[in-house]
Parts: structure tokens; sequence; C-alpha cells
């Protein structure tokens, strides 16, 4: 079967909604400047206080916080089945937030990748296993590698019942695996949230060159180590 195009497959959901008047003042110039329909998708939802649907017409969304969001991101870009991502802020209590209200721990959100993945060619598990290979010890609360903070915690943050107890499963096999240590696995497990997209910068932001210009490959299957900062 022929994998459509990520953009296709978002794109060819629409919704419609009015914004509130009182809304619009606060939003953020931003918003009006994100061009990935998958963002796009995410920000109307959000805008109408919902998650992003599990479905979207042959793809399944999904939703993980791993730390920094752009290391997660690409780790996601390279990994077969996965069709399109995004990153934004979610789990968060105020509307249209901004990097630097998250980074400052203003609204509660965390980081996060929101992704469309073919689930006939990559299991949740195999998801939850890569979130996993992200992050060096989530028994670590708010922390992930040097960057400290709520906005850095981890989660899995289901759009489905059925995705909370794939979630639930996974977060056990790992508590598992760290129980010689002594300290539980600190992983949020939870049903999703609105997801606010990032700035359109943050979108894909190693693989355009971080911060030092020097891109780094989104090729499926690609195995150089990614540097978080670019």
């Amino acid at each position: 079967m022929k994998t459509p195009h990520p953009a296709t497959v978002i794109a060819a959901v629409t919704f419609s909604f009015i914004s509130p008047a009182d809304a619009l003042s606060a939003v953020p110039n931003f918003y009006s400047e994100i061009v990935s329909p998958l963002a796009q998708t995410a920000l109307r939802h959000a805008e109408q206080g919902e998650p992003v649907p599990e479905r979207l017409n042959d793809a399944t969304v999904a939703t993980f916080a791993g730390g920094c969001f752009w290391g997660l991101e690409l780790a996601c870009q390279r990994e077969p089945g996965i069709l399109g991502t995004c990153v934004g802020y979610t789990q968060g209590y105020t509307s249209y937030p901004a990097y630097g209200q998250v980074c400052q721990e203003e609204t509660g959100h965390a980081e996060a990748v929101l992704l469309v993945y073919d689930p006939s060619q990559i299991t949740y598990a195999r998801l939850a296993d890569l979130l996993f290979d992200r992050i060096p010890d989530p028994t670590m609360l708010n922390r992930v590698g040097r960057d400290r903070g709520t906005q850095y915690r981890t989660g899995m943050y289901a759009h489905s019942e059925t995705q909370l107890a794939d979630a639930q499963m996974a977060f056990d096999r790992e508590n598992r695996s760290w129980k010689i240590s002594g300290r539980p696995v600190v992983t949020e497990v939870k049903m999703a949230t609105p997801f606010w997209p990032a700035e359109e910068p943050h979108q894909h932001y190693l693989e355009k060159g971080g911060r030092f210009g020097r891109p780094q490959s989104a090729a499926k299957g690609e195995l150089e180590e990614i540097r978080c900062y670019g």
C-alpha cells in the first residue's frame, strides 16, 4: 500500500470555527505564520479547547514529551512509519502560549511533539520505546539531560482510551527496568489536552540547522547522533 504524503493526510481534514472576538486580541502574531498542515490542525482544535483526534484519515495521532522538543522531533522524523511531526506546548492552563512564557514556567505547559503515524508500519509500543530512548533517566522529575524545569517533564499523552492503555503498558515496562535503582519512573501517562504549536522557527529546528547553522539529516533510518542544540 502506498503511503500518502504527510501533507495530503493532514490537509484533507478540515474544520470550521469562529474564534471569540475577545480572544483574537490576545493571539501572538506568530500563530498567523504557522505553515505546517499538522500544526494548523492542532491550532484549530486547541482554539476550540480540545486535543487533536486520534485519527486523521488513515493516519493515527500521538503526543509525547521528552525534554527539549527539538531532539525528540528529529528522532521522530527519522523513524519509518511516522508521517509528520510538529512541536508545541501541551498540558498547560493558558491559551496561545509563547516559547518565552513556557520557558519561564508561566503557563504550565510541557514541550512536546505531536506526530501522525501509519499504524500498519509502526506500533505505539515502538513510539514509546523511541521516547524512552531519548530520556537518559526517566526517574528524574522535570529534568532531561541539562534541561531543567516543569516544561521539560516527560509524558505520554493519549488520544484514546486504547492509547492510554498502551501508554500505561509502556510505562510499566520501563518502570520495571528501573526497579533495581529503587527510583520510580516519573514520566506522565495522561489523556491528551489541547496542543498549541510552537513558533515556526522551532518546527524541524535541527533539520533547518539549529543554533549553529549545521543541518542534521531527517532521512528515514538516519543513525547520525542527534546534536540536541544544533
